[in-house]
């Protein structure tokens, strides 16, 4: 395969390297830490009951800059596995298999073992010697589950005071006999309070930046 994309002329590796290029969104949204930003927010602007607010594009545009910023180090070793055998080899395949490398490394170090092994007793495959023996497309839906796995933990922990100020205002409501009003809009403003009193937006993305391995 190496050989096959080295020998075509110049403008086919690039009709080659577009295509490859259309599945980076996937890529980034899959395999990288904008998976759990992404989870963890969305779960917090439900707990919070803000409806529109903050707007989805902010939540989406927060994950993509954090995720350059977990992420630049990883970047940074796939630009420098993959320029070389490129520059040496001109080609693009063997560019792309070392350059993804450092990605595969960042997901096995924040995948579960168990759904590893999963996806490699699905695939009828043999035990693996040596980490280096185990695929990258063996490695991604093992990740994909292990990231939400965490997410929806982090997300679950969120959620708890802002159910417990709901309880508390409904009750509070119920003992006054204010049956009209909804709670949900009386206990808002009181989320918000807390939520501003403790810096959350500062511990949350603090927490999940230190979260990753």
């Amino acid at each position: 395969m190496d050989e096959l994309i080295k020998d075509l002329n110049p403008t086919l590796q690039l009709l080659v390297l577009m295509a490859s290029l259309t599945f980076l969104p996937i890529v980034f949204v899959t395999m990288t830490s904008f998976l759990r930003f992404i989870i963890v927010f969305s779960i917090l602007k439900t707990a919070m009951g803000t409806q529109q607010v903050p707007p989805g594009i902010v939540i989406i545009g927060l994950s993509i800059i954090l995720t350059f910023y977990t992420m630049s180090p990883v970047f940074s070793d796939m630009y420098e596995a993959g320029y070389k055998p490129y520059k040496e080899s001109g080609s693009f395949a063997l560019a792309l298999k070392e350059g993804a490398e450092p990605l595969k490394m960042f997901m096995m170090k924040q995948t579960r073992q168990k759904d590893i092994a999963f996806f490699i007793e699905t695939l009828n495959k043999k035990p693996p010697a040596t980490p280096d023996d185990i695929g990258i497309f063996e490695i991604a839906p093992a990740y994909i589950m292990s990231e939400l796995k965490t997410a929806f933990e982090i997300g679950f922990i969120i959620f708890i005071p802002f159910i417990v100020i709901d309880l508390i205002v409904a009750n509070i409501l119920l003992a006054l006999g204010m049956f009209m009003l909804s709670p949900t809009i009386i206990s808002l403003p009181f989320k918000l309070l807390i939520f501003i009193a403790v810096d959350g937006w500062g511990m949350i993305v603090n927490g999940l930046v230190q979260s990753f391995n």
